[in-house]
């Protein structure tokens, strides 16, 4: 049976290099105007994250974990081969790949992710969990809109962060993550089904948050990540068109003095 990788705290194989060396590190630290954006709008676009070479060593893990029959699968916190509420359309929606495979736990200590999650929270970094999303040609389906917190209210006060990362090129047409910039700015709303229909929750926003839901749709390249604040509303559209399956993978964090592992 395959061992259970989460009882490693540090790196167990080559994939991402770390150095001790300050100045290594330094070349990952987000520039200030970077930062005023991140406060302003609640989200941050286009931090690249992995390479090519990186990006493919995740892809071929992703295709062994969809497998229901791989050997690991019992180590998932969650599984679902089809979670879209929608009998036309599919999204593979998954939780705890960072116990399965190498790449996907070793991405946690990757310093390109940890040195801009640390400076969005404002001090050392703790795993929440982990999240894979993977939406099919032609029947991917929708992702709706939600406030990541909603479903983390047990933990307070609120530390968190998302850090939401693409292992393909990430359009409008095959199901791009959208954010209502600054909605991070808003009370906590309802909780939603989170594949269910897409644009729920418009329904019981007050009306001044009604005037303010503008989304802007965010393209990526492939191995780039936006992060997004708990409270920012985001969410993804249906795929429309019959190109290779969208592929991402989620880390929620929180600040390391209010949440532990999971």
């Amino acid at each position: 049976m395959i061992e259970d990788l989460s009882h490693y705290h540090q790196p167990v194989g080559k994939l991402f290099p770390r150095s001790s060396a300050a100045d290594e590190w330094e070349r990952y630290r987000l520039s200030e105007s970077q930062l005023e954006s991140f406060r302003e709008n609640g989200y941050l676009k286009g931090v690249r994250i992995l390479n090519d070479g990186q990006i493919e060593i995740l892809r071929k893990e992703l295709e062994q974990l969809m497998n229901p029959a791989h050997s690991g699968h019992h180590l998932f916190h969650e599984y679902h081969s089809n979670e879209s509420t929608d009998p036309n359309r599919v999204v593979f929606h998954a939780l705890g790949a960072w116990r399965v495979l190498a790449g996907f736990h070793d991405l946690l200590w990757n310093p390109a992710f940890l040195v801009p999650a640390s400076q969005l929270l404002g001090g050392p970094v703790r795993f929440w969990h982990d999240q894979l999303f993977c939406k099919p040609a032609r029947h991917g389906g929708v992702v709706a809109w939600h406030q990541d917190y909603s479903y983390w209210t047990r933990t307070t006060p609120l530390a968190h962060l998302t850090c939401w990362i693409g292992l393909d090129d990430s359009t409008r047409e095959n199901g791009s993550l959208n954010y209502i910039p600054g909605s991070h700015k808003w009370p906590d709303l309802p909780k939603p089904v989170l594949t269910g229909e897409m644009d729920s929750i418009r329904d019981s926003l007050p009306e001044e948050l009604k005037e303010k839901f503008v989304p802007v749709a965010v393209e990526l390249k492939k191995g780039e990540s936006s992060f997004h604040h708990a409270r920012t509303m985001h969410g993804s559209r249906a795929k429309r068109y019959a190109r290779t399956p969208p592929r991402h993978g989620d880390k929620c964090l929180s600040r390391r003095r209010n949440v532990g592992f999971q």
